[in-house]
């Protein structure tokens, strides 16, 4: 991985800070709109969905010629940044969370075109839209695919305990390039925990055990778990080796910084084929 790449954090249950960022809000709404957004984004059934269990599955975002484009660009930069050399050490991906047995890809906004319709499809945005109900920005997009025997978690939120009239600070959507199953890695969720107050320590002594209602998301290849992230949940480990291939689009509220500076470290032939509605996306 290049020695000059700037450091992140992938998120995790002590991350982020609560520090806030000083950049003015502009019009949310309309930089949303420009992208594509509209009331009808959502279905009032998803809409219900992320308000109850605080997930919704999201079909029919791509097709088989972007998946196959996303897959080998996947494996292209595994091959590049040495990614995989790491895989059963716990200095893989070391712009971010570091996770023994998984394979990490950090900074995607500048490694491929391929990925832009992960944090620009009109859908994913009006998810975080949704929940987050104000002005936004991606905090991150990266990689990360567990390798057979790995990728277990201990069930967190991506923030800390909220009082109940706290808004919502950080959405996560998962891209399943192979899709999740039970054997495979799929995560799990307690649906209805991003209302709850407290730490998951509060329910789980353990909070790598199962979880009495907890449910392992099962994704077909192609889809989103876009997930409010103060939801509980965490990896499931790997059982049978097949690929499951990932990419995680991570939003937050504008006022909190990102993990990744996007608008910093944004390369010129990076932003020449972005929209400005896209460039406020990243902080721009």
């Amino acid at each position: 991985m290049s020695p000059s790449t700037p450091t992140a954090i992938a998120p995790a249950a002590t991350h982020p800070s609560r520090a806030t960022a000083t950049t003015a809000t502009p019009d949310w709404r309309r930089h949303s709109a420009a992208l594509g957004v509209t009331a009808s984004s959502l279905s009032a059934a998803q809409r219900s969905s992320l308000d109850r269990d605080g997930y919704v599955i999201l079909e029919g975002l791509s097709d088989a010629t972007w998946l196959a484009r996303a897959r080998d660009r996947y494996e292209e930069l595994v091959r590049i940044e040495g990614a995989d050399l790491f895989s059963r050490h716990q200095h893989a991906g070391s712009e971010m969370h570091r996770e023994l047995g998984c394979r990490r890809l950090p900074d995607l906004v500048n490694k491929g075109e391929v990925w832009d319709q992960c944090w620009q499809e009109p859908r994913i945005l009006a998810v975080v839209a949704h929940v987050l109900e104000r002005a936004f920005h991606l905090s991150a997009l990266s990689g990360r695919d567990a390798q057979q025997g790995f990728g277990h978690q201990g069930l967190h939120a991506d923030w800390g305990p909220r009082v109940p009239s706290e808004p919502f600070h950080v959405v996560n959507c998962i891209w399943a390039l192979d899709g999740f199953t039970l054997t495979n890695g799929g995560p799990r969720l307690v649906p209805g925990s991003h209302r709850l107050a407290g730490h998951v320590g509060d329910e789980l002594a353990d909070p790598t055990a199962a979880h009495p209602r907890q449910i392992i998301a099962e994704v077909p290849p192609g889809a989103v778990l876009a997930m409010n992230s103060h939801t509980w949940h965490g990896g499931s480990a790997n059982r049978d080796g097949t690929p499951r291939r990932t990419i995680h689009a991570y939003f937050s509220g504008r006022e909190h910084l990102q993990q990744l500076n996007q608008a910093e470290y944004l390369r010129v032939r990076t932003a020449s084929r972005l929209s400005p509605a896209a460039r406020w996306i990243l902080d721009g």
